[in-house]
């Protein structure tokens, strides 16, 4: 009987990674062979990456009330997970000095400072923040945790993590000495220092992130993420200017080397690994190993006959440490066969060999007409691609 590891992304604005491998694993019932699917929807450290990995692991998650990226309460959640529980390569990345006993709490940035939270005509980084972030961490370490992992894909914000760090303990004052709060960049030119500290009984926060960008410059934050997020393309220098003299203020106040702003992955989610580094001493972890290690990834793809992945659009960022990217390096090491189905796939994509990537929407159709239907023509697509397959087979 033939398996199959399937393991997509989100399809943004059409379905979750979850709903995306249960609609493959649907239609893979329906063709040929007697299929044996094994499904495992990956987070690039975004949207479902906290409930996806407490869950794994047989986690505690707790709904929690916070502030949203543009201040409205929203509803998000942390998981808390015991550490006798996780795989013994999660331990080695982590490098705490964890007893069995103790518990980890897993904050997902997404769900309470994310992008997909704010309507697209409110989408504007100089008046989001990352406040909720900061409550999502305070309240797991409120709830015992012993050291915490936060996922920060998928932000809707480029305030450095100050917004979080207010809750933290690190407060922003203005000149006659009254917080600025809340903290967002349409608010730094009223900041004239800081006060207050992150206990230092705080749980250790470990990052999960792959993007290797500085905090600054071309290739920063701002430049690179910000018209994302809702930044005019003209006010890309005056953002990236403001963050630059709040990362001097931050950095001589902790007491930190402004290289910080150098550092890869400095810049990731709008600055907040920069933030919860200098002012928290956070250690960033590849969110894509971490991610593999907590779901047993390598034993499972060496298990199957073939892997099906894939998200919204498949393009060359997949390939730069995103979900399905590390799927596609680490199954076409193990030379198993790949199948890649996204709702638009760059043509000029240079792939490994054994890798088939096939867009499964139509041309003409429009975006909004694709992710009406998105489920329909991923469950068409993966139809068409496993039709031929006969039972007992190795290749699609």
């Amino acid at each position: 009987m033939p398996g199959v590891l399937i393991a997509f992304d989100k399809w943004k604005s059409c379905f979750t990674a979850a709903q995306a491998c249960e609609v493959a694993a649907r239609a893979l019932s329906g063709v040929g062979a007697d299929w044996t699917c094994d499904l495992c929807p990956l987070s690039d450290g975004g949207e479902g990456f906290g409930k996806t990995l407490t869950e794994r692991v047989g986690g505690e998650w707790r709904l929690e009330q916070v502030s949203g990226p543009v201040g409205g309460p929203v509803t998000s959640g942390f998981g808390l997970v015991r550490c006798d529980r996780l795989p013994s390569a999660v331990k080695d990345l982590l490098t705490g000095p964890f007893r069995e006993s103790d518990r980890l709490g897993v904050v997902e940035m997404a769900s309470a400072s994310g992008l997909e939270l704010v309507e697209a005509a409110r989408r504007d980084p100089w008046r989001t923040g990352t406040g909720g972030t900061g409550e999502l961490l305070v309240r797991a370490a409120e709830a015992g945790a012993a050291a915490i992992v936060l996922g920060i894909g998928g932000s809707a914000t480029n305030d450095l993590g100050l917004g979080a760090l207010g809750h933290l303990g690190v407060e922003a004052l203005d000149q006659p000495g009254r917080e600025v709060f809340p903290l967002t960049p349409g608010r730094w030119e009223e900041v004239a220092g800081f006060r207050g500290n992150v206990p230092p009984d705080f749980p250790p926060i470990f990052i999960a992130c792959d993007v290797t960008n500085p905090l600054l410059g071309p290739h920063g934050c701002a430049a690179v993420y910000g018209p994302q997020k809702g930044l005019r393309p003209e006010d890309v220098p005056r953002m990236d200017a403001g963050a630059a003299r709040m990362a001097r203020m931050l950095c001589d106040y902790c007491r930190q080397p402004l290289s910080l702003c150098d550092a890869p992955g400095s810049g990731a989610a709008g600055g907040m690994a920069f933030g919860l580094c200098a002012a928290a001493s956070a250690r960033c972890v590849s969110g894509g190993d971490l991610f593999a290690a907590w779901m047993d990834l390598d034993r499972r793809l060496a298990e199957c006959d073939v892997v099906l992945t894939g998200e919204g659009a498949f393009d060359a960022t997949s390939l730069m440490g995103k979900g399905p990217g590390d799927i596609v390096r680490r199954a076409s090491a193990l030379g198993k066969r790949v199948v890649v189905l996204a709702g638009s796939v760059d043509p000029e994509l240079r792939l490994p060999a054994g890798v088939i990537a096939k867009a499964v929407t139509p041309a003409g159709l429009s975006l909004c007409e694709a992710i009406a239907s998105g489920p329909r023509l991923l469950a068409e697509a993966v139809a068409e691609a496993f039709a031929a397959y006969p039972a007992g087979a190795k290749e699609p």
